[in-house]
């Protein structure tokens, strides 16, 4: 290969910020690092997002025990990418809850995108040594369920495909708060390599519907007020879209993999360039916008013999 991926030399540490988003709900943020969420509720608390390792989490429970010293005992996992479960046993909470697409996503392909993710950006798994092996949910549902954390009602729901096929939200109704997963996010380029950029704007519409004062996105600043909010949304839904319009018309005449890249990167550079981890998103976002508009719905298992053959294809 005659050249990395740009996230294999992406070793420089990350300030954390802990940043209220609403009375008892913090979110827990790396300037583009994956994002936790913390949900405090009567008796107990709530982690959304796990971290990539145990070790990693454990800078996530610092910042709790700042604030509460409730016990852990739920984690919500909003979709199954390495990244966001594998420091699960961390939290040594009793309920790990995902939605039943994203359960069957670690059947199908949990194991192969951890090692793909371990290979393209090593930074992130810290601590990897300690992880036990795949993170299993202990609860799912379909559409839509509620937990209660004493009077806390705290509901998880599918809104749509748009980062994974198994994306839910966690919506908090006594604040109007809202923790998305990577469905939005903030000054910090999508990861599309497993997405549904058809579905996207349209999930993206159904978050909106809801007018939240607050939402913790996957990756990026936490977004307080609707001013905020709505940027963010309108912003996630014109990366999605400057990424598939161009791949989508070079696909429509037959054109390759690199000609997409080349498309791509004319329409999305002069945008997204400076944002946080854009560099490493964008050949697999390409190769999956490629794939979609070709009519290949469900996106292709990446692995890490697959990753190195993308990215020499897009070397040329």
């Amino acid at each position: 290969m005659a050249k990395e991926f740009a996230s294999q030399g992406d070793m420089g540490e990350k300030a954390i910020s802990f940043t209220e988003v609403g009375d008892g709900l913090y979110a827990f943020t790396a300037e583009g690092d994956p994002n936790s969420g913390v949900i405090i509720g009567d008796d107990s608390v709530m982690i959304v997002e796990a971290q990539a390792t145990p070790r990693l989490a454990n800078k996530v429970i610092e910042k709790v025990r700042q604030v509460t010293d409730k016990p852990i005992t739920h984690v919500a996992l909003t979709h199954y990418h390495a990244v966001r479960v594998l420091g699960a046993s961390a939290f040594g909470a009793h309920q790990i809850l995902m939605s039943e697409a994203a359960r069957a996503m670690v059947v199908e392909r949990g194991q192969e995108d951890w090692d793909s993710e371990f290979q393209r950006f090593p930074r992130l798994f810290e601590g990897h040594e300690s992880i036990p092996g795949l993170t299993w949910p202990t609860t799912t549902f379909t559409g839509r369920m509620s937990v209660f954390l004493g009077k806390r009602r705290v509901d998880l729901m599918q809104l749509g495909r748009a980062h994974t096929a198994g994306d839910m939200v966690i919506h908090v109704p006594d604040q109007n708060v809202m923790f998305t997963g990577d469905i939005v996010e903030y000054h910090s380029a999508c990861y599309c390599g497993d997405g549904h950029f058809k579905d996207w704007s349209g999930t993206l519409d159904n978050i909106a519907s809801f007018d939240v004062d607050a939402i913790a996105p996957g990756r990026g600043d936490a977004l307080v007020g609707k001013e905020m909010v709505g940027k963010a949304i309108e912003n996630t839904r014109d990366f999605v879209l400057s990424t598939y319009r161009p791949a989508a018309k070079v696909a429509a005449r037959g054109g390759s993999l690199k000609e997409v890249w080349d498309a791509v990167r004319a329409e999305c550079d002069p945008k997204f360039a400076d944002y946080a981890i854009y560099e490493h998103c964008l050949p697999f976002n390409v190769a999956r916008a490629y794939d979609e508009a070709r009519g290949i719905d469900t996106p292709r298992i990446w692995t890490a013999e697959r990753d190195l053959e993308m990215w020499a294809q897009l070397q040329g």
